[in-house]
C-alpha cells in the first residue's frame, strides 16, 4: 500500500554545468588570438599615419607611389584583422552552443524528475485515513513525508525556472554573437572588394613607373595629360545605384551642392560617399525582395522587412519587383543581410529615421511631421529612397549627424560611421573605407573646381 514513500531518497540539486574542455588550452588560444589581433591593429594604425603623412606632402611621383603601396598594405592588414575577429567570434559561438547543449540536457532531466514527482503527488491525494492506519504510520509521520515531498517538488520547480532563465540568456548571447559574426564576415567581403580596387591602382603604379621611368618631370607631364577638362566633365556621367543609372556629372554636382547647402556638408564628400556606395553595390549585385539565395530572406526579417513593406505601401510601388542590395556570399556561404535601397544604399530601418516612417506600436506608418527630407525639400509627397534628390539629401543628413564638418579628420570619421556605425568607426580594420572615400573626395573636389571654371 505504500505507493509513494520509496521516492523520498531521490535528491535533486541544481548545479552549474561542468567544464568539458581544457580551460588552459582555451585560455591560451583566446590570449593568442587577442594578442595577434592587437598586433595587427597597431600595424594598421601605424600604416594609416604613414599614408596620412604622405598625403599632406606635395604631389609627386615618390609620394603617390608610397601612398598606393601604403593603401595596399593597410588593406591586407585589415583583412587579416577581420579574419582574426571572425575566428574569435566563431570560438565564442561554439562555447555558447556547448553551454546550450548541456543546459538542454539538464533541463530535460529536471523536467522528467518533476513530472515523476507530480505523478507521485497525485497518489498522495488518494490516501485515505484507513490506508494511513494500515500502513502503520502515524499522522505526524504521514504529514511529515507529504511536507518533504512538496518541498522537493518546489525545489525542482525553482531549479527548472532558473535553468530556463539561464538557457534564454545564453541563447540571447549566442544570437548577439552570431549577428556580430555576420557583420564581420560582411565587412570582410566588402574589404576584399576594396582591396581589388587598390590592387588595380597598384597595376597603374607599375604602368606609371614604366611610362615615366621614375622621372618626376615625366610624371608631372603625365598628370597634366590625364587632367580632365571642364568639357569632359560636362559630358561625363555620374553613376548612381538604384537611381536610374548614370546622371550627368553637372546634375550630380548640383544635387550635392543643394544638399550640402542645407546641411553644411562638403558636396565633394556627398559625391564621394554616393560613388563609393554605388561601386560597392554594383559589385555586390541587386536582388528582389522575394529572392532567396539561402534559407534566409534577403532583408533582416524584423528590423527591415516590415519597414520596407510600409515604404512600398506609402510610395505605391510593388515591393516584390523592386531591386535592393543582395546579401553577401563568402566561400559559398551566405553572410549578413541585404536590402539597401537606392543611390544612398540605406537599409529600410535607417531610411525610416529621415523619411518619416515611424512605429507607434501598431505597425510602421508614415508621419509627415517626422519626414525631415520632405520638410527640407518643401515637397508634397513622402520622401523616396529611390529618388536622386531625396537620396542625396539623406546621405548629407546622415553625414552631418555623423559629425562631418569639412575637416579631413571629421569627414573621414563621418564616412566610417556611415559605413560601420559609431562603434565600428573605431575599428582599425575599417580604416580602408574612410581612406577610399577621402581619396574620392579629393579627386571630386578638384573636378568640381574644374567644372566651375
Amino acid at each position: 500500500m505504500q505507493k509513494m514513500f520509496f521516492v523520498f531518497g531521490l535528491l535533486v540539486a541544481f548545479s552549474f554545468f561542468p567544464v568539458i574542455v581544457n580551460a588552459e588550452t582555451e585560455s591560451e588560444r583566446r590570449l593568442r588570438l587577442e594578442t595577434e589581433l592587437q598586433i595587427v591593429e597597431r600595424k594598421i594604425l601605424t600604416q594609416s599615419r604613414l599614408v596620412e603623412d604622405k598625403q599632406m606632402e606635395r604631389q609627386s611621383l615618390e609620394r603617390d607611389i608610397n601612398i598606393i603601396e601604403g593603401q595596399v598594405k593597410k588593406a591586407q592588414l585589415g583583412i587579416q584583422a577581420r579574419g582574426l575577429a571572425i575566428v574569435q567570434l566563431s570560438d565564442q559561438i561554439g562555447e555558447k552552443e556547448v553551454v546550450l547543449s548541456i543546459l538542454s540536457e539538464k533541463l530535460k532531466k529536471q523536467k522528467e524528475s518533476l513530472a515523476d514527482l507530480v505523478r507521485k503527488s497525485a497518489l498522495v491525494s488518494e490516501y485515505s485515513l484507513v490506508e494511513v492506519m494500515l500502513s502503520k504510520k502515524n499522522f505526524s509521520e504521514f504529514f511529515s513525508d507529504v511536507a518533504t515531498f512538496n518541498s522537493l517538488k518546489d525545489s525542482l520547480n525553482e531549479s527548472v525556472t532558473t535553468l530556463n532563465v539561464i538557457q534564454q540568456d545564453t541563447l540571447y548571447q549566442k544570437d548577439d554573437l552570431a549577428t556580430k559574426h555576420e557583420k564581420e564576415a560582411e565587412m570582410k567581403r566588402i574589404q576584399e572588394l576594396q582591396k581589388q580596387e587598390i590592387e588595380i591602382k597598384e597595376k597603374e603604379k607599375e604602368k606609371i613607373l614604366t611610362v615615366t621611368k621614375g622621372e618626376e618631370r615625366a610624371y608631372q607631364k603625365l598628370l597634366e595629360s590625364q587632367q580632365r577638362t571642364a568639357a569632359d566633365l560636362r559630358n561625363a556621367l555620374f553613376q548612381l545605384l538604384g537611381g536610374g543609372g548614370g546622371i550627368p556629372f553637372p546634375e550630380a554636382v548640383r544635387l550635392a551642392k543643394y544638399a550640402g547647402g542645407v546641411t553644411g556638408v562638403d558636396p565633394a564628400l556627398i559625391l564621394a560617399i554616393l560613388e563609393q556606395e554605388t561601386n560597392l553595390g554594383s559589385n555586390l549585385g541587386s536582388c528582389l525582395f522575394t529572392d532567396h539565395n539561402s534559407a534566409k530572406p534577403i532583408m533582416h526579417p524584423t528590423r527591415d522587412e516590415p519597414v520596407f513593406l510600409a515604404i512600398a505601401k506609402i510610395l505605391g510601388f510593388d515591393p516584390f519587383t523592386r531591386t535592393v542590395s543582395c546579401p553577401i556570399h563568402q566561400g559559398g556561404e551566405r553572410v549578413g543581410w541585404g536590402g539597401a535601397m537606392g543611390p544612398s544604399q540605406f537599409i529600410p530601418s535607417t531610411w525610416a529615421i529621415y523619411g518619416g516612417i515611424v512605429n507607434h506600436g501598431s505597425g510602421w506608418v508614415y508621419s509627415q511631421s517626422d519626414d525631415a527630407i520632405r520638410r527640407i525639400n518643401g515637397g508634397i509627397v513622402p520622401a523616396n529612397p529611390f529618388d536622386n534628390q531625396d537620396a542625396f539629401l539623406a546621405t548629407s543628413l546622415l553625414l552631418r549627424d555623423n559629425g562631418a564638418n569639412g575637416t579631413h579628420a571629421s569627414d573621414r570619421q563621418a564616412a566610417l560611421r556611415y559605413y560601420a556605425g559609431w562603434g565600428g568607426a573605431k575599428n582599425p580594420a575599417n580604416a580602408f573605407y574612410g581612406d577610399q572615400v577621402m581619396n574620392r573626395k579629393a579627386r571630386l573636389a578638384n573636378e568640381i573646381k574644374i567644372l566651375g571654371s
